[in-house]
C-alpha cells in the first residue's frame, strides 16, 4: 500500500494525510499516532553568515510618507494609553475575546543551548504545562527525570509550572500567541553548556532539518539600491562626506 501524500508536521489534523481505506480502525489509529506533529531544526549558523551589504545613503533618509506613518502610529498608541483606564470591563473582555478568536493556535519554538530547536503548534487555550509535557516527551530517557525551566529573554521571564500566575493562564493569556521562542535551562548545569548537544531522543533527532535561511536584505531594496527613489536628490545634498549613517527609525526618535 502506498502513501503518496506528504504530511505537514505543524498540522494538527493528521488523518487526512493517510490512506486508511484498507486498514482496521486500530491499525489506522496506531499509524496516525506515529506521525510527528512537530518540527526539529538543527543548530543554526546564521551568526557565521556573510555580513549584510552596505546600504546607500538614500535608505536611511525618511520620506514624507514615512514620517506621516510614524506620526499616525505614535498618535494611535498615545490615544490607546489615554483611553485604557476608561474602558469598561465588558469592552476589555470583548477585546481579549477578539484576540483569542484571531489566534486560535500558538506556535512555540523551544531553543536549546546548542541552538537546536523544537517547534510545535498548540491550541492557544492550552496551559504552559502542555509545552513542558511536549518537551519532556522529546528528551532522552536518561534526561527526562531532570527538571528544567522554560523562559523568555530579554527581558527574562521564567514560565514555571509551579508559579500560580503562570500555570493557570492559557498561552494566549501569557502573551505567547501567535508565536513565541522559549529558551530552556536544566537544573543540571552540565546540560546547559553551548558545546553540549541537545539531549533529545534519537528518534526525534532523526527528524531534524536545517532551519530556513532568513530573507536577504537585497530582496527588500528595489533595483538601483534605494527604497526611496523620490528622495535621492535631496539626500545627496543632505549627506556629508564621512557622516555616520543613522537608521531612519532612530531619526524618528530624535525628532520627537
Amino acid at each position: 500500500m502506498s502513501h503518496s501524500a506528504q504530511f505537514d508536521p505543524l498540522s494538527q489534523n493528521t488523518t487526512s494525510h493517510l490512506d486508511t481505506s484498507t486498514q482496521s480502525p486500530s491499525e489506522s489509529l496506531q499509524q496516525v499516532a506515529d506521525v510527528p506533529v512537530f518540527k526539529v531544526y538543527n543548530p543554526s549558523n546564521f551568526v557565521n553568515a556573510a555580513p549584510a551589504p552596505s546600504l546607500p545613503d538614500e535608505y536611511f533618509t525618511p520620506t514624507a510618507s514615512d514620517l506621516k506613518a510614524a506620526q499616525a502610529t505614535l498618535s494611535a498608541r498615545t490615544q490607546a494609553l489615554v483611553n485604557a483606564p476608561l474602558q469598561l470591563r465588558a469592552t476589555r473582555e470583548a477585546t481579549e475575546k477578539a484576540k483569542r478568536a484571531r489566534w486560535p493556535q500558538t506556535t512555540i519554538r523551544i531553543r536549546f543551548t546548542d541552538r537546536t530547536q523544537l517547534e510545535k503548534v498548540f491550541p492557544s487555550t492550552d496551559k504552559i504545562r502542555s509545552v513542558y509535557a511536549f518537551v519532556r516527551s522529546c528528551l532522552r530517557e536518561d534526561v527526562r527525570p531532570i527538571k528544567f525551566i522554560l523562559y523568555q529573554s530579554p527581558p527574562k521571564r521564567d514560565l514555571k509550572v509551579s508559579d500560580p500566575n503562570v500555570r493557570d493562564l492559557s498561552l494566549a493569556d501569557l502573551q505567547l500567541a501567535p508565536s513565541s521562542i522559549l529558551l530552556l535551562r536544566f537544573e543540571d548545569e552540565t546540560l546547559n553548556h553551548t558545546n553540549i548537544s541537545a539531549p533529545l531522543a534519537p528518534s526525534v533527532l532523526a527528524l531534524a532539518t536545517d532551519l530556513p535561511m532568513p530573507p536577504s536584505l537585497d530582496q527588500d531594496i528595489p533595483p538601483g539600491g534605494s527604497n526611496h527613489p523620490q528622495s535621492s536628490a535631496n539626500s545627496n545634498s543632505m549627506s556629508k562626506p564621512g557622516e555616520k549613517k543613522i537608521p531612519k527609525w532612530l531619526k524618528l526618535g530624535l525628532k520627537k
